[in-house]
């Protein structure tokens, strides 16, 4: 049974009141193009160490190749827009940033709460069987959102809304249910490059093209061994993740913060952490600083590697007595980053 525009309405207006910014629906088959292209990225090595990208490949390339009995995908978008400019502590070498959407309650706890409210609600109503899927999962989530018409890919590879622009988090739930599809979201990019432009370390070489290996994000936050030096000061400040993209899109002006969930916005102490603190911190330390965090699941090793090479851009030789205990770390990793710290603030000195 194809159900039409009553079904449609009645699950965008549940949604919203569950907390989400845009629902949109797409065919679950017909998406080969998509599934193509990312194989070709897994072939090329674009993923780096992120293993899981080629382990389900086969269950990625398509909703169908999941999932053989779906038929329909609804895509939900949940906004986090900023209060403030994420770019403004670029040059605040004694501060860490952190990416706006790890600043508040861990994503994946929040949008899957409401998938499965609303997979509930929808059951209940029209029956059929469905699964939730929140960035976990081997499921395509922008290709889909894009298909549902909810926005577009842009440049940077991220879903663009004409509403709420780059800042949102998506969830898709597969359904049995035969739902009229809505047309897919016209991209409108244009001839604007900024997002490409801005990237600190070139990891986008065309529209849609990145290179995770280059990507401050994959750097600071997937990858586990030392990072590449060519990388370490164009990563500045950045302990975990990377805004500049997203940030410098011209559709964000017509994000409003107000409009984000409350879950997102952002803890005190996270919007502006002191390198010397972070420096300091044990195990147990982190565990308790960011706890419902999604930045607890990097370890406390990951995110002092990261301050280090924060603290060796920085410039700021008050800060040496932080690093100087690292050099002693019986991980390789954490006492060449100090050692590396220290040779830059000392060249920063002479010069």
């Amino acid at each position: 049974m194809d159900r039409g525009e009553g079904i449609k309405e009645a699950i965008r207006t549940e949604a919203e009141q569950l907390g989400f910014v845009a629902c949109g629906f797409a065919s679950a088959s017909g998406h080969d193009e998509h599934g193509a292209n990312l194989m070709r990225w897994i072939e090329d090595g674009r993923h780096g160490s992120m293993e899981w990208f080629e382990a389900r490949a086969h269950h990625r390339v398509a909703p169908t190749a999941l999932w053989p009995e779906a038929k329909s995908a609804i895509a939900l978008a949940m906004s986090y827009a900023p209060e403030s400019d994420p770019l403004a502590l670029a040059g605040d070498g004694s501060v860490g940033r952190i990416s706006v959407y790890a600043q508040g309650r861990d994503y994946h706890d929040t949008v899957k709460k409401a998938l499965k409210a609303l997979a509930r609600w929808l059951v209940e109503r029209e029956g059929g069987k469905l699964k939730v899927f929140v960035d976990t999962a081997p499921v395509m989530e922008k290709p889909l959102s894009a298909a549902s018409g909810i926005g577009w890919q842009g440049k940077h590879t991220n879903l663009v809304s004409r509403q709420h622009g780059s800042w949102l988090f998506l969830g898709i739930i597969l359904t049995s249910l035969d739902i009229e599809p809505d047309s897919p979201a016209a991209d409108t990019c244009g001839t604007c490059t900024r997002c490409l432009d801005v990237c600190p370390t070139g990891a986008f070489d065309g529209a849609r093209r990145i290179d995770a290996r280059k990507c401050i994000s994959y750097l600071t936050i997937e990858h586990k061994g030392p990072i590449p030096e060519e990388f370490r000061r164009p990563i500045g400040n950045r302990i975990y993740g990377c805004d500049d993209c997203l940030a410098v899109c011209p559709w964000n002006r017509f994000a409003d913060s107000a409009a984000a969930n409350r879950a997102f916005v952002a803890r005190e102490e996270l919007k502006a952490p002191r390198l010397e603190a972070l420096l300091a911190l044990d195990d147990a330390a982190f565990r308790a600083k960011f706890s419902g965090s999604p930045i607890k699941r990097i370890g406390v090793k990951r995110m002092i590697r990261n301050c280090l090479i924060a603290a060796g851009n920085s410039r700021d030789p008050s800060l040496i007595p932080s690093i100087e205990p690292h050099v002693a770390d019986p991980d390789p990793v954490i006492s060449e980053a100090a050692r590396w710290a220290l040779s830059e603030l000392s060249e920063a000195e002479a010069t």
